[in-house]
């Protein structure tokens, strides 16, 4: 084998590390994704199929039929390919950087074909051997290689044996505190909360009006429900009996620069207000408007429980929540009882900040942020969803909702218990100097600081959370 075959399989062996990990791993996480068990399957298999050949083909030159069984695995390699990219296209939504280096590998891989195949001939005409040819620290390579693609294919099909064993827990019981036959208006529909939401609303035979940013990217949301990309598309005599607005920028996936501060408020107040306009302009008023917040109203506080009483400590979070809550109020004067959710950290394996932490965990490279004396005031993403239709169908709650499950923990508890939850180590704490120093404002409000959020009026109007303390939560959703 030449120098040039040797330096194209190294290319191709780099680009399918960086697949593997940045996109399989960490950005996509398919293995926590039970929609995701046929393409890992493929992986697995896949995966297999090239240590096999790495392990051969960099120690050995096979001659006779030794060669044609390795032409026949070069082919059972492509049709996996092909069928990987069906499966794919049917599954998921591929990021553009992950399209481009499916473009790369398989340009580099026709490459390889190209040399290698009229290697494997050759041999092939030759008796049947399996001849030792050492090459090297290219042997050594090959070697590691191998390992590699073996133990990501074991990976796989472990991967594959659990999802196997994870349920989503049916959707239409999460909202069955509603009268039946509601005409609900959904903003943020396509989120980690609102999808769920809408998918718990059609199941239980409500209409949904689904105002989405980017109409592709409510593909996945469940049917029947009326799409739309602007409230002024709604018409005034549109029969609407609650509006849940969840609109907004993420605020946990970048640092805060100031550009990102504006987008984060602006994309709040840009999309309340439009509500508030649609309110005003109804012929018949909703009953409700639930407007999302965040505990990060009450700014960074220590030990002291806060309910919807407490008071605010000034930072941006504060800040950004208050000029949230005030647009939403608004509406009250259009007669809509207007809730004010202070949603905690959300908590489930499709996405907010549990979804960021299970791969490092999975891999034992997780632990505490800090002292881990922060509290963490967090909710199950189901309970929530149980909650927004209790506060929908309970006339008397107004203002201000706590969204936190009942008992809190600190984040050195929720490190141990989501190690614990994945019999995993997690012993590597993160500085609490080295977070300033990279995420500023960002990690101070978000990572190292803390709210010891207590859900008072959840619980004085009768709501039952099903997962009051997290190790519920994380064995239910894990």
């Amino acid at each position: 084998m030449t120098p040039l075959l040797w330096s194209l399989i190294a290319v191709q062996v780099a680009m399918g590390v960086f697949d593997t990990f940045y996109h399989h791993e960490f950005t996509e996480r398919l293995a926590w994704r039970p929609s995701q068990r046929g393409e890992l399957k493929l992986h697995g298999i896949r995966n297999l199929l090239y240590a096999l050949l790495f392990a051969v083909l960099g120690w050995c030159e096979v001659h006779g039929v030794f060669a044609m069984l390795v032409l026949a695995v070069l082919v059972a390699e492509i049709a996996i390919t092909l069928t990987d990219f069906v499966e794919e296209d049917l599954t998921r939504k591929l990021p553009p950087s992950e399209r481009i280096n499916h473009t790369l590998l398989a340009i580099n891989y026709g490459a390889i074909l190209m040399l290698l195949v009229p290697v494997l001939i050759d041999w092939a005409m030759q008796p049947s051997a399996i001849v030792p040819a050492y090459a090297g620290w290219l042997s050594w390579i090959a070697a590691a290689a191998a390992l590699g693609a073996g133990l990501c294919g074991l990976r796989d099909f472990a991967a594959v044996a659990r999802l196997a064993r994870m349920s989503q827990p049916d959707a239409r019981g999460l909202v069955a505190a509603l009268p039946p036959g509601q005409t609900i208006l959904v903003t943020g529909a396509t989120g980690f909360i609102g999808a769920r939401l809408v998918a718990s609303l059609t199941a239980a035979g409500h209409h949904v009006i689904a105002l989405v940013r980017d109409p592709r990217r409510a593909a996945d949301l469940p049917p029947p429900l009326t799409l739309i990309t602007a409230l002024d598309q709604l018409a005034a005599d549109t029969r609407i009996d609650a509006i849940v607005n969840l609109a907004g920028e993420p605020i946990g996936n970048a640092p805060w620069t100031a550009a990102k501060r504006d987008a984060i408020l602006q994309s709040r107040l840009a999309t309340t207000d439009a509500v508030v306009a649609l309110v005003a302009r109804l012929d018949r008023k909703p009953q409700v408007l639930v407007n999302g917040s965040a505990i990060g109203w009450y700014g960074l506080w220590q030990d002291q429980p806060l309910t919807e009483s407490a008071k605010s400590h000034a930072c941006f979070s504060h800040d950004l929540c208050e000029a949230w809550e005030q647009a939403a109020r608004s509406a009250e004067a259009h007669g809509v009882r207007v809730v004010m959710l202070r949603i905690g950290l959300v908590v489930g394996r499709d996405g907010g900040f549990l979804a960021r932490m299970l791969t490092p965990f999975e891999f034992g490279l997780g632990g505490p942020l800090g002292s881990g004396q922060q509290w963490m005031s967090w909710i199950e993403r189901d309970d929530l969803i149980r909650l927004i239709a209790h506060v929908i169908a309970t006339g008397s709650i107004a203002g201000p909702v706590n969204a936190t499950a009942p008992l809190p923990v600190r984040n050195l508890a929720f490190t141990a218990e989501l190690a614990h939850c994945l019999r995993r180590p997690a012993v590597l704490r993160v500085p609490a100097g080295l977070l300033r120093r990279i995420g500023g404002d960002f990690a101070e409000e978000l990572l190292l600081g803390g709210q010891r959020v207590v859900p008072n009026k959840a619980l004085s109007s009768g709501f039952v959370f099903r997962h009051q303390s997290l190790r519920s939560a994380l064995e239910s959703i894990l």
